[in-house]
């Protein structure tokens, strides 16, 4: 689904929303109204239908009923005001500050040349790493990467990533990213996607023993589940992903590149109904 940074109907957006929930869950509008908080089993029916508004405390609640966090929620208190202003002073203002948080995350497709950007898992933590280190040399940023690759390297690395356009350089050896958030074209994505899942899943293996347990985070769980348990997990980690984005790019700057995985894989082939045996939970 859409971010909502994308619309300008909040009623649009929550109607997506809904329809996105429903698709893959048993999701009902009694359920959604009680994520937010609301008495009345249909209100949020009613908003989406335009028979009714949000009050300042009800764009909270609808907010927690979609989990929305950092930009994406601001964006979604002002879109209300935009939508329900009366006076086109009020009205003005808030779209005012709708086009500023879309201007600041907005996300950017990547296609054509611009895919080469996940031929190496150097271009992204450099557009990361660079604008951390105003001014530093091609060596020093070489050092913070842990000498995985040469200064020579990095100079041509940020040399691409500032003519395809994915950092601005502002002044000497200083950069800031062009667009906080990265998407790849669907047509593009399968064989790149799949090389840098690869490279980053031994980069992974490799941080057990390289980086102490209060500095990364492994966690795992081993399920039976069936295809629409599947389905609906999906959803849930897009959900994560998407709410884990919205805090990274909330504000500028940082001290340190992380990578977070999100996987979920089969470990057996599928099992006939016959066979199937109750479901089972087991956490690593």
């Amino acid at each position: 689904m859409k971010s909502v940074i994308e619309y300008e109907d909040y009623r649009s957006f929550m109607n997506d929303y809904y329809q996105w929930k429903k698709r893959t869950s048993a999701f009902s509008w009694r359920e959604f109204t009680k994520k937010g908080g609301f008495t009345s089993p249909n209100y949020l029916k009613l908003v989406c239908e335009g028979k009714s508004g949000l009050s300042k405390n009800g764009i909270e609640r609808a907010a927690d009923a979609m989990e929305l966090v950092g930009a994406e929620r601001e964006y979604f208190r002002q879109l209300v005001k935009f939508v329900q202003a009366k006076k086109d002073a009020d009205k003005k203002a808030a779209y005012s500050e709708m086009k500023v948080i879309a201007s600041a995350h907005k996300v950017r497709i990547l296609e054509g040349e611009s895919v080469s950007f996940y031929e190496s898992w150097k271009y992204p933590v450099l557009r990361e790493l660079a604008p951390m280190m105003p001014g530093a040399k091609p060596l020093d940023i070489a050092k913070a990467c842990g000498g995985a690759f040469s200064a020579e390297e990095v100079r041509n690395a940020l040399a691409f990533l500032t003519r395809a356009k994915f950092l601005k350089k502002t002044a000497e050896d200083v950069y800031e990213q062009v667009d906080r958030s990265l998407q790849m074209s669907v047509v593009a994505m399968p064989t790149l996607v799949r090389a840098m899942h690869k490279e980053m899943a031994e980069f992974a293996k490799d941080s057990i023993e390289k980086y102490p347990i209060d500095e990364r985070n492994f966690t795992g769980i081993t399920m039976g589940i069936d295809d629409e348990d599947y389905e609906k997990i999906l959803t849930e980690l897009e959900t994560c992903r998407k709410r884990i984005v919205s805090i990274a790019t909330a504000k500028k700057g940082g001290n340190r590149v992380y990578r977070l995985n999100l996987q979920m894989f089969p470990l057996s082939e599928k099992i006939e109904p016959s066979k199937a045996t109750p479901k089972t939970r087991g956490r690593l």
